[in-house]
């Protein structure tokens, strides 16, 4: 039996996952509160509260009740499926309008996790395989765009940003394969904080965002007025949480797979129950609807530190950083080339998670390597050239713009096809062998 923990290293291998998720859960407040012309106070409070849901969103996933959370090494972060809808509906409608259809697309999310788990039969080794692979696959843009120094950055492309990015990078993989122990478990902590000491030292690091951060903010209910609800944003919603579902799924079933256990139906049902009431949450809270996070589940297979323990310290760093703006901001220095090394290693790990599941499955079967194919082919299209859809109508472009979503759906559907094809097939055989 493995030795436990002791309390400070738990603590810096749960920073290590908050620093982890730290960019993507920062980068919509700040996409959508632009988007939407929010004011500088009016996206501080986005974030303060986006961070404080997460925190505790993760925290009930990983402890777990008769009714809600995984009990699986899982982090909840806001999902970037949400972002065009949110933006859209905010514009045509009003900011009241996308938080009341969060609130009500969280009730359904939590209503329909049981009849979700019942059709998770349509799920297979080589759907499952295949979505996790898409998942890890479809981020390594994100990644390659911020280790350019972000998207739109005046220095985009510029030598320091890549050569930032390299030695974190670097360093990430020295001290995973020389270092022993602690040291090693915390490599992308390590390779953050030689990244961001170097850009320090070219004078890429900015403090003024801390000192101008507030020092305690509570998240307060409906800061941005009472929640209208509209239709049309509601099923929007609904059809985004859906996406996020068979996102988590993926998550779940990789985190199982890391962690080597197998996840059942239950675990899965208590996990989706426990996203519906963190969406609900956010919507209360103004802050975004939320999934597992696929990045953390790369850390768990690169640290092969698989213990809870860990997720709770991160789920609880998560609400103390939104309860001190202050503190938070402090992790806002780290440059997005600096974070872009890391996420290199942390989404391959994700895709290559995924060929690990797909290692299981035999190709030469029949169906099963068309059904690999065509949604990795379709998932990664869709993620490098989102551009295909934008003659489609606005909503639908939204969501087909993510290859999670395209490469999902390809692999569920043709596995219905190929399924009845296969017993279809069998059927006949018996049927001749019988005459």
């Amino acid at each position: 039996m493995a030795k436990p923990l002791a309390p400070g290293k738990v603590a810096a291998l749960g920073l290590q996952h908050v620093l982890a998720m730290y960019a993507g859960a920062v980068v919509v407040p700040l996409i959508i509160g632009g988007a939407l012309g929010l004011t500088e106070k009016q996206i501080a409070y986005l974030i303060a509260a986006d961070l404080f849901t997460c925190g505790l969103a993760t925290l009930l996933q990983v402890i777990g009740s008769r009714w809600f959370g995984s009990r699986l090494p899982v982090v909840l972060g806001c999902t970037f499926t949400a972002v065009g809808p949110m933006i859209v509906i905010g514009s045509e409608y009003s900011l009241a309008a996308v938080y009341g259809a969060i609130i009500v697309s969280g009730l359904f999310v939590v209503l329909a996790a049981p009849l979700y788990g019942k059709l998770l039969r349509f799920f297979p080794t080589v759907v499952t395989g295949s979505v996790v692979t898409i998942i890890g696959l479809s981020l390594i843009p994100v990644a390659m765009n911020n280790v350019a120094g972000g998207q739109d950055a005046a220095d985009f492309g510029a030598p320091r940003n890549l050569l930032l990015a390299l030695l974190t990078l670097v360093v990430i993989l020295l001290v995973s394969r020389f270092a022993r122990g602690f040291l090693r478990a915390v490599s992308v902590l390590v390779g953050l904080a030689a990244g961001t000491g170097a850009a320090y030292a070219m004078d890429m690091v900015s403090f003024g965002g801390v000192a101008e951060a507030s020092f305690v903010n509570v998240p307060t209910p409906f800061y941005f007025g009472a929640p209208e609800f509209s239709l049309v944003a509601i099923g929007t919603m609904i059809l985004v949480n859906i996406v996020s579902m068979v996102e988590s799924t993926g998550v779940y079933l990789a985190v199982g797979k890391a962690t080597d256990q197998k996840v059942e139906q239950r675990q899965i049902v208590n996990g989706l129950r426990s996203e519906g009431a963190a969406i609900m949450l956010g919507g209360v809270l103004n802050a975004f609807p939320y999934t597992a996070f696929s990045q953390n589940v790369g850390l768990i297979q690169l640290t092969k530190v698989k213990t809870r323990n860990v997720i709770f310290a991160a789920g609880g760093i998560m609400v103390l950083l939104g309860l001190l703006p202050k503190l938070a901001a402090l992790t806002t220095v780290i440059p997005n080339a600096v974070l872009g090394g890391a996420m290199i290693v942390m989404f391959g790990s994700v895709a290559a998670a995924g060929m690990n599941i797909l290692s299981e499955v035999d190709l030469r079967k029949e169906g099963n390597l068309m059904i690999v194919a065509c949604s990795l082919a379709v998932g990664l299209g869709s993620a490098t050239v989102p551009s295909m859809f934008a003659q489609l109508p606005t909503e639908l472009s939204m969501l087909l713009q993510s290859g999670i979503v395209t490469g999902s759906i390809t692999a569920i559907v043709l596995n219905l096809v190929m399924t009845r094809r296969r017993e279809s097939a069998a059927a006949f055989q018996e049927a001749g062998e019988a005459s």
